[in-house]
């Protein structure tokens, strides 16, 4: 779960949003965004997908390490 809290969190800055400005475009509490980028919850599969969108990133790079060390590199 590491990673993807690595990867959230990144990709989110790296979009320049806060994680009320996410928490307003996903439709979700903000205390849901903190949770995805903490690792205590996944988003499922539609979230995933439109988190994808929000951030400009692959699908793949939200839950991979390939873009673990890229987003962390950015922030």
């Amino acid at each position: 779960m590491a990673e993807i809290q690595i990867s959230l969190a990144a990709a989110r800055v790296n979009a320049g949003l806060t994680q009320e400005e996410t928490a307003h475009i996903m439709r979700v509490d903000r205390s849901t965004v903190r949770r995805w980028e903490k690792g205590t919850k996944i988003p499922n599969y539609d979230e995933s997908k439109q988190l994808s969108k929000v951030f400009g990133i692959p699908l793949d790079n939200i839950f991979f390490g390939e873009n673990s060390r890229y987003m962390r590199e950015k922030v």
